[in-house]
């Protein structure tokens, strides 16, 4: 029985019909073949989150980025007017051929597009899921931590294991206490909605509350500080966290804890109840190699408690990170056996479906133009 409501159809499977209900081929995680086509057809092709604007410092403050699916280095700068600008091949104030970048910018988000060839702007192309996440307060989050791993996996298959969240009960077992790691295996887990527009997905999911409901279920550095993997408990006193933007909660679910999302191709952002958000970065180097980047962002701390409870956040947080990436290596070896070539995928796991039905429909719309 589910825990939470379906679609009329019956099923977030049957409610979205246009990803089919095939096993399926992870075929274009294998092959250097199709990684050299999804570096013409998606990487240089679409719109590409390298940072944000306060990245950019007075002066000659830049955000410099080397993309090695593109084959090139983007640097953005303010210029004289203060507009953000992008070019590639070469740095200011040195003689050499540069070439601009379209770059444009979403919520102190910056983006860049090595090609012209769709002439979509950057809002419109990310679609109703960014429009309904505007007003959130992106730009008083800027207390920041990163982390970045080498994987040897393909891209996609990073997206692949945040793309369902029924895996964290077994998979991070121990990172709850005893009893409560045991009650939500046997419970299970099945998020609260999921959501598609175009290339883009999104999940909303329970969990994540602060402070919980019960503090025996948090270990105890946990109850001392006040913060875990879920952030900081306290929310901060800022503006645009109450009311949150429309986007946020689509199921308007009081146990509501995240919101994830994922716009095509490589940028995932995630957004916690508790005030405080993350992103994920996925940036291939070969067929079976990427690097993953996660980058924490909280309120600038007020005290020493403050700093030490998003300190507890974010060593919790590189913990759940290698032991969701220390399967992708096993599962990049195994695809590549091919003694199975095609899986059943079930319904929390739609948005998989939907991750390689949207690469595969790039590849092949760029290559029929071509």
């Amino acid at each position: 029985m589910a825990h939470f409501p379906k679609p009329p159809e019956g099923s977030w499977t049957e409610h979205f019909p246009e990803l089919g209900t095939d096993p399926v081929s992870f075929e274009d995680s294998i092959s250097p073949e199709h990684y050299e086509r999804e570096r013409e057809a998606i990487f240089r092709r679409t719109w590409l989150n390298i940072g944000r604007v306060e990245q950019l410092t007075a002066g000659e403050g830049r955000l410099a980025k080397h993309i090695h699916a593109v084959g090139a280095e983007v640097t953005v700068y303010r210029d004289a007017h203060g507009d953000i600008r992008a070019f590639t091949g070469g740095s200011r104030g040195i003689r050499r051929p540069v070439t601009d970048v379209r770059c444009e910018t979403w919520e102190g988000f910056v983006f860049v597009n090595f090609s012209d060839d769709d002439p979509t702007p950057l809002r419109d192309y990310l679609g109703r899921f960014a429009h309904g996440l505007e007003g959130y307060p992106f730009d008083r989050l800027t207390e920041v931590y990163q982390y970045r791993a080498e994987v040897g996996s393909n891209w996609k298959l990073y997206i692949d294991a945040f793309a369902e969240f029924y895996h964290a009960p077994i998979l991070h077992a121990k990172q709850y206490v005893g009893g409560e790691s045991k009650k939500l295996q046997g419970f299970g887990y099945e998020s609260l909605h999921y959501d598609l527009d175009g290339p883009h997905s999104m999940q909303s999911a329970w969990g994540g509350m602060a402070p919980p409901k019960d503090l025996s279920m948090v270990k105890p550095i946990e109850r001392a500080l006040r913060s875990g993997n879920f952030g900081p408990w306290d929310r901060p006193d800022i503006p645009g966290l109450d009311p949150l933007p429309p986007g946020l909660n689509p199921a308007r679910h009081r146990s509501w804890g995240l919101d994830s999302y994922v716009f095509f191709p490589n940028f995932m952002l995630v957004v916690w109840a508790p005030g405080w958000y993350l992103t994920y970065h996925y940036w291939p180097t070969a067929y079976d190699q990427h690097i993953f980047e996660g980058t924490l962002y909280f309120a600038p701390a007020r005290s020493a408690r403050d700093r030490i409870r998003q300190e507890l956040a974010a060593v919790t947080f590189k913990e759940f990170g290698l032991q969701d990436c220390n399967t992708l290596e096993a599962t990049q070896k195994m695809l590549e056996t091919r003694a199975v070539t095609r899986f059943p995928l079930n319904d929390q796991e739609i948005l998989i479906r939907h991750l390689h039905k949207s690469a595969g429909d790039h590849v092949a719309a760029f290559e029929a133009r071509v």
